[in-house]
């Protein structure tokens, strides 16, 4: 029986898999093999070296990110819905705190971070201005909470606490 040829796709999505799961030690290519049944040897078939893969990972998250933004963007709805159902979105995302944790790290990672919570922060401002919500600080908050919200253990359900926040500012405005 033959071997699945891997792709450039398979390394990346098994170092975003590996990442997640363990950290961005986890991104080498000894252990990527060993998780994809496969060979140093096909690895760097694909990359020429481990931060190549890394740059590989990152610029395919960033990618998805900012895809999700540009996604959110053309939908139509209610700006209410919109911000809700944005941030639900977010929050569903495995990959954002291992980035964040990575980011914590690597400079690289972080001004990706960066950018693309720039890009967050400005869809959520416009949002909350068709809302009548004016304060940049609150898009602020909104952003922070659905980062952190996820990093919190025990009975808390994120999408929920998200959702009762987006009402509390919303009876501010």
């Amino acid at each position: 029986m033959a071997a699945k040829r891997l792709t450039r796709q398979s390394w990346i999505d098994a170092g975003l898999d590996a990442l997640v799961a363990t950290g961005p030690a986890a991104l080498a290519a000894e252990p990527l093999a060993r998780t994809l049944g496969s060979t140093k040897g096909s690895f760097y078939w694909h990359f020429k070296d481990v931060p190549a893969l890394h740059d590989a990972v990152l610029k395919d998250w960033q990618s998805r990110a900012l895809s999700d933004i540009a996604t959110a963007l053309s939908e139509n709805g209610a700006a209410e819905q919109r911000l809700r159902t944005f941030g639900k979105r977010l929050l569903r995302d495995r990959q954002d705190p291992a980035f964040r944790g990575w980011a914590q790290t690597s400079p690289s990672v972080a001004a990706v971070v960066s950018d693309v919570d720039a890009e967050r922060l400005t869809y959520m401002a416009s949002l909350l201005a068709h809302l009548g919500v004016g304060n940049p600080e609150f898009a602020q908050s909104c952003l922070a909470a659905l980062i952190g919200l996820p990093q919190l253990q025990g009975k808390t359900k994120p999408a929920k606490a998200y959702d009762t926040m987006i009402d509390l500012v919303l009876a501010l405005k």
